[in-house]
This record gives structure tokens, sequence and C-alpha cells, in this order.
């Protein structure tokens, strides 16, 4: 195969992937995006065996780590559930971080297989791009572990923060850049490894100090990470395909970081540095008295019988109980009694940007009846319930009126303004982000507490009779 037409089939790709991109912005056109996805990395996977494999037995090689690779992701894919999907995400961002250190190291010690020049004369601009590689792969690298421990509960959701942790970064970031230098003008393994060694360690201190109301933006700004890692690598390999959708991936993923900092009224800069998410909140003057009122499926389903408009609002704790087609039975039901019916999701409900979406859209929820924060928040005052299905954070009265809540200034569902809050617990634990939810407590919510698959059927069966 020619240089040109490997160079050409490698754009297709990169084409395919952008109207991948495009595909994936939408529900409806989900499925038809994830396909251009798919046949991009099949033209690009092919075109890389046929032009740059230089050997039969390179080749038998990488074949055999296409199938162990392929074969190992089938598994998981077919076994992992719902729930475990943001773990999953920041586990195989570990990989892509990993896969450029390891990509680095080949070209420092085998440049001439890359066509960067030789051991000890690398070209200046092939060391410049494999530092910024190698630095943002060891950080996404790191990073994506403690993201994945933290997500998978096997390490505490609470910030740990460090004394002095902003100077310690900033100090490890201003060595990776004199690092950088030396290694350009030395060319020494040695400081090759110190800077692997630096950013492994930096990749910890960013996300350590961060708390669990900030690890849905954690997960795409990881995302991005190993975006730019690849698109890093892909200019040291001269491989255009690596390079586009690197480049997209960082690009979408920083997109993606900015719009959800914005859903939660943070700085992107402060999330990045650990300023915020699971500080113990300080104690609320906002006059409710703490008391609860507890009903049962009897009493919801007379409530939403009896309603003209329901807005249900699911969260994490439905994706724990898969309660997503039993919510649907619901919502038909009350649409069968002539009830309106609209879903509302926040931009960070459940634990990865989407979550909501993909579990409705897994139940056939019809895609014109689910809102986003902003086009549906005006409507709670005229909804005669707000049916709240483990949406804890996200619709905390105190990220409105408690000014010295940790999540103070956060926008919210504002489903405390419905005629009738429902809302499904397990308990009356905080959520994620470590602190008290203020709507426990006000007057027109009722607690249905236990499992949420359960207590939604149990609240159509009372409907039923």
């Amino acid at each position: 195969m020619s240089a040109n037409l490997a160079s050409f089939l490698y754009l297709v790709s990169g084409v395919l992937f952008i109207m991948a991109l495009r595909g994936l912005s939408h529900p409806t056109t989900s499925r038809k995006g994830n396909l251009y996805g798919m046949a991009g990395m099949a033209i690009a996977i092919v075109t890389t065996l046929v032009y740059a494999t230089p050997s039969f037995n390179g080749f038998v090689l990488i074949v055999a780590g296409i199938a162990l690779g392929g074969g190992i992701g089938a598994v998981i894919a077919r076994r992992i559930a719902m729930t475990a999907m943001p773990q999953l995400v920041a586990a195989f961002h570990s990989l892509v971080g990993l896969a450029a250190v390891m990509v680095a190291a080949a070209a420092m010690y085998a440049p001439e297989s890359f066509g960067i020049g030789t051991v000890g004369a690398i070209h200046a601009q092939a060391l410049v791009e494999m530092s910024l590689g190698v630095a943002i792969g060891a950080i996404t690298f790191t990073g994506s572990i403690i993201a994945f421990l933290k997500l998978d509960g096997r390490m505490s959701g609470k910030p740990i923060l460090l004394p002095m942790r902003h100077i310690v970064n900033a100090g490890l970031a201003i060595a990776l850049v004199v690092l950088i230098v030396l290694l350009v003008t030395t060319q020494s393994t040695t400081v090759f490894w110190m800077i692997v060694a630096a950013s492994l360690v930096l990749g910890v201190l960013i996300i350590v100090p961060i708390g669990g109301a900030d690890m849905p933006v954690v997960v795409s700004m990881l995302n991005s990470y190993s975006g730019w890692a690849a698109a890093g690598i892909g200019f040291t390999l001269g491989n255009l395909a690596l390079i586009i959708t690197g480049a997209l991936v960082g690009s979408s993923g920083a997109i993606l970081s900015y719009i959800m900092c914005k859903g939660m009224n943070r700085s992107f800069i402060s999330v990045i540095l650990g300023g915020f998410g699971g500080e113990t909140a300080a104690a609320s003057d906002d006059g409710i008295e703490r008391t609860v009122k507890q009903g049962s499926a009897d009493d919801a389903a007379y409530l939403m019988a009896n309603a003209q408009k329901v807005i249900i609002v699911p969260g994490y704790g439905m994706a724990v109980a898969q309660a997503q087609h039993a919510v649907r039975e619901l919502a038909d039901k009350l649409k069968e009694a002539g009830v309106e019916v609209k879903y509302a999701i926040h931009p960070v409900a459940g634990r990865m940007p989407g979550h909501m979406n993909v579990l409705l859209a897994e139940a056939q929820v019809p895609y014109d009846e689910v809102f986003e924060l902003e086009d549906i928040n005006s409507e709670f005052a005229q909804a005669d319930v707000a049916y709240v299905i483990g949406a804890n954070d996200v619709t905390n009265p105190a990220a409105r009126d408690d000014k010295a809540s940790p999540i103070y200034g956060m926008p919210i569902l504002e489903v405390d303004k419905a005629r009738t809050c429902l809302f499904v617990k397990r308990s009356l634990g905080s959520g994620y982000a470590g602190i008290d939810n203020t709507l426990f407590y006000k007057d027109g919510t009722m607690m249905l507490l236990g499992d949420a698959k359960k207590m939604t059927d149990d609240i159509v069966k009372a409907m039923e009779h």
C-alpha cells in the first residue's frame, strides 16, 4: 500500500469519527453514530496492518494482540452492569494513558523504527511531541486509576486534602517543563523516566483531592486527557488517524467538561485543582424542622393517579436498582389515565455524562418526553407530583438556599416547587457529595424508603387495583 493511499484511508476514518461524534450527540442518531465509529476504526486498523507492519511475525503479533484485547473487551462488555459504566470508562482511560507511555518509551529506545532519528540523535520536534504525549499519558494513567477506585467504592469518595497540595502541584508542573527542556537538549533516557515518574505522581495528586460531587467532571476531563495523549503520540508515530482521533476525543472531552462545569456552577480550574466536592457542609439555618413524612406505595399511587401532571426525575438510585423499565411502565399507566408525564434530567445525574439518558433510552422512553434541566425547571411549579427516583444531590435545595453548603450555586432540579415531591430512596443517607439533602424534611416531600424498582413496581400494582 502506498503512503498516499494510506493517508487517504486515514482521512476517511477521521471523517467517519467526526460523523460518529455527530451521531452520538442525540439519542435518535446514536446507533448510527456508533456504526460510523466502528467503521472508521476498522478502516484505521486494517490500513495500519497493511501499510505499517514491517514483517509477517510483526503482523502475527499485532493480530494476536487485537484478538486478545478484543476478546477481553467483549467479555467485559457483556458482563458489565450499567451502574458500573462510569468506573469502566475511567479504567479504559487509564489504558489509553498507559499505551501512550509505552509507545513513547519504544520511540525513545528505538527511534529508527519510527523514522524520527537515531539513538542520541532524535529530532527535536519529535522529542517535544514525545514528551507531551508521555506526560499527559502518565497523568491520565494514574489519575484514571484513582477515579476508578473512587467510583467503584474502593477508595473514599471524599476529597483527600493534602497539605500545600497546590504548591506541590505547581512545583511538579514547573519540574515537568524543566525536564522536557532537558530531554530535548540531552536526550537522556534517565530524564525521560523522570518525566514519567513526575507525571505519574501529578496524576494522583490532581484527582485525590476531588470529591464525589465533581466525579462526573473528572470522568469527562480524563477522557479529554486521554485524547490529547493519543494525539501527541500520533505525531510521534506520524499517524494521521491517531492525530485526528486524539484531537477529536481531546476537544470533545474538554467541551463536555466545560458544559458540565457550567451545569454545576463550577469553575473548571477549581475542579481540576481539587477545590470543591465532598466537604462537610456547615449547619444550615433554613428553619426546616428535621422531621420526615414517610409514605407507602399506595399513598404514591393515589397521589399520582389523581394528578394532572407528573414529572419523573431519575438519578443514580434508579441505575443501581435497574428500575428504568419499571419507571417506563409507571409512566405508561399514568398516561393511560390521562396524566401528563415528563422526565427531567440534570446534566450530572448519575456518575457520568448521559447516564440517565442511556438508561431511559434502553427502556424505550420516548425522546420527546425527556427534557434537560434548563428546559423543564420552570414546569415544576405547575406539576402536581415530582417523582424523584434516587436523584439526591441534583435536587438538594441547599444548593440554592444555603450559602454555607459546598454545593451552593449548583443549578438543581427544583422538585420542591411541585405540589408534592415523592422521593424514592433506600435510606435518608447523604448523596455522593456527602451532604444532607434538606428536601427530605420539606412539608411537601413524602419519602418512599426502599428499593427503587420494588417501590415503583408496587406503585404500578396499586394503581391497577
